[in-house]
């Protein structure tokens, strides 16, 4: 089921003996547009404290509770090794955490639970949590082996959305497949362009994010953003709009110039 991220944020992770704390944010794969990490703030349990988990560990959702449950007890959560959310998360934080809890991390099968599985095109790096880059210092570099792309949701939240003819907007939120944690949709507020409505943009649509102006820019122009499939926020996305709006974009491909 498709749901906003924002819905997501402040959902209680529940571990097998007890509440550990709430999601504060969602961390994203910006090359397959999948949702790998959990930001959990634990509140006053672990004061100060947040911990990392990723969506796969994720059991059933109660929606109408607001709750995730997790395989895991509350002492293995608070044994778990010490993340810094002030900094961009490396390989190796990734790998800490994998080897701690005895699972195989998510780059060592090559594959990755559905979601479009494709590389992005020109991706800026970006910061985590907000965190402002020290002189001679580049955000989302390798770290420990790999090269990342994690971006937090939440600081992509409100970052402006340049047609390849314009501005058209801004961010306001993220449609997540909670079956395989895939971003099917961007949701954007339009602003003063178009009496304020909100549309739906594919990730597929994406040429690029560069968190220093805080500006996603699209491979698509204004008109045919204007022309797409008409969404209703308070209503779900459903299979005759998933139609419409597919075969109003075709075939995009990620990274794309017009």
């Amino acid at each position: 089921m498709l749901r906003n991220a924002t819905e997501i944020d402040d959902y209680t992770i529940a571990a097998s003996d007890g509440d550990i704390g709430a999601v504060s944010d969602l961390l994203f794969d910006d090359s397959t547009w999948l949702v790998r990490w959990l930001v959990v703030d634990t509140g006053n349990w672990l004061r100060g404290r947040k911990v990392l988990l990723p969506a796969s560990v994720l059991g059933r959702l109660d929606p109408l509770g607001g709750k995730f449950a997790v395989r895991l007890t509350m002492q293995q959560i608070k044994d778990s090794p010490d993340i810094n959310t002030e900094r961009p998360v490396s390989r190796q934080m990734e790998t800490n955490i994998y080897d701690y809890y005895g699972w195989s991390p998510y780059w060592s099968t090559g594959s990755y639970m559905g979601g479009y599985g494709y590389g992005g095109g020109a991706i800026v790096p970006s910061p985590y949590l907000g965190a402002e880059p020290r002189d001679g210092e580049t955000y989302g570099t390798p770290q420990g082996g790999g090269d990342r792309h994690l971006r937090s949701i939440g600081e992509v939240t409100g970052y402006h959305i340049h047609a390849s003819d314009g501005d058209i907007g801004h961010l306001a939120d993220m449609l997540v497949e909670d079956a395989d944690w895939s971003i099917h949709y961007l949701m954007v507020d339009t602003s003063n362009w178009w009496l304020g409505k909100k549309v739906l943009l594919s990730p597929r649509s994406v040429r690029g994010i560069d968190w220093v102006d805080r500006l996603i820019t699209l491979n698509v122009d204004r008109q045919r953003v204007k022309e797409s499939p008409d969404f209703d926020p308070s209503t779900l996305v459903d299979r005759g709009y998933e139609r419409d709006f597919h075969r109003h974009y075709g075939d995009l491909r990620p990274g794309a110039r017009p």
